[in-house]
């Protein structure tokens, strides 16, 4: 069963498209990371499927039916986790909590155990009577998101939700998203952390100027690599006529020399490694280290959007 389904997305800005003919489709039971640099158009996106915006052409469907502002049979069924915490700073740890699960449940004694358990969930049972400003940034985040899954949807959005934490407090919250997921819920998850990613999503989409350019899983995505692996080796006695003629093996797809260091792309060859170090003892060649690293999803990342800063 698809739980999101967006089809042909378009949300433009005058004559700037930010969604161009974007879709997208997540199933029933998926951790779905949505990557992509700043300005790519992740956030429209996530704001037009939570009928924040209004958007000019396409279709967006949840749980099978019509995403529209008024559509609270469905946005009962979400929850959102902002990048940028969204707490009632005049109200402690259990009222926000209880405050924003009772926008969707009514029913005071459900609520309230509702409420328990998300603050069991986030482990924030010794700080329920403190104010958000007495909190530590990752408590904060902890307090964000419970008050984001207190009323258990099935479908969750978590835009950044391990901004400026700590390693601690990062490990919890990608464990709780898991424990979520295990639970029955859904989620749509977005970060610029490539290796949050690789730990929690099952499947990966990667947009760009508004468009979808890459799908599939970590494993696929790297598959898409024009390299097979990166050997980098130290060494002082490589020259620069040898550097040259190591550049022009067919084995190689690049290659940087930076004294003493070179890093050495291959073309997508497991023999890579060994033809390297053929090469080097022809030449008698002495190196201090050698070590070879597979492409990463960050590495996938960059060869597809670029390297370029954004804004």
């Amino acid at each position: 069963m698809s739980v999101l389904e967006i089809k042909d997305l378009v949300k433009r800005y005058g004559d700037f498209s930010a969604v161009d003919h974007f879709n997208l489709t997540i199933q029933e039971g998926e951790i779905l990371g949505l990557l992509g640099p700043n300005g790519s158009g992740k956030t429209t996106t996530i704001n037009c499927l939570l009928s924040l915006l209004t958007y000019e052409f396409g279709s967006i469907h949840l749980f099978g039916k019509p995403m529209k502002p008024d559509a609270y049979d469905l946005k009962q069924h979400i929850g959102i986790v902002p990048q940028n915490v969204a707490v009632f700073e005049e109200l402690n740890v259990n009222e926000n909590i209880d405050y924003f699960c009772g926008l969707y449940v009514k029913d005071k004694a459900t609520r309230k155990a509702y409420v328990q358990d998300a603050i069991a969930f986030v482990g924030l049972e010794e700080f329920t009577t403190f104010l958000p400003k007495q909190l530590s940034g990752g408590l904060l985040r902890r307090l964000n998101i419970a008050c984001g899954i207190a009323h258990k949807p099935k479908f969750i959005v978590f835009d950044e939700p391990t901004v400026a934490v700590d390693p601690q407090s990062r490990n919890r919250i990608l464990e709780g998203i898991k424990d979520l997921n295990r639970s029955g819920s859904t989620i749509l998850y977005t970060s610029h952390y490539m290796e949050e990613v690789e730990q929690i999503c099952s499947r990966i989409v990667i947009m760009d100027n508004g468009k979808q350019i890459a799908e599939g899983t970590k494993e696929s995505l790297k598959a898409l690599s024009q390299f097979g692996e990166v050997i980098k080796v130290e060494t002082h006695d490589l020259s620069d006529e040898q550097f040259l003629e190591l550049q022009a093996l067919p084995f190689v797809f690049k290659a940087e020399w930076n004294r003493p260091f070179l890093s050495v792309y291959t073309q997508n060859e497991k023999q890579g490694l060994l033809q390297l170090m053929q090469f080097l003892s022809d030449r008698s060649i002495d190196y201090v280290s050698f070590r070879n690293e597979v492409p990463t999803l960050n590495d996938v990342f960059l060869e597809i959007t670029g390297k370029q800063l954004r804004d």
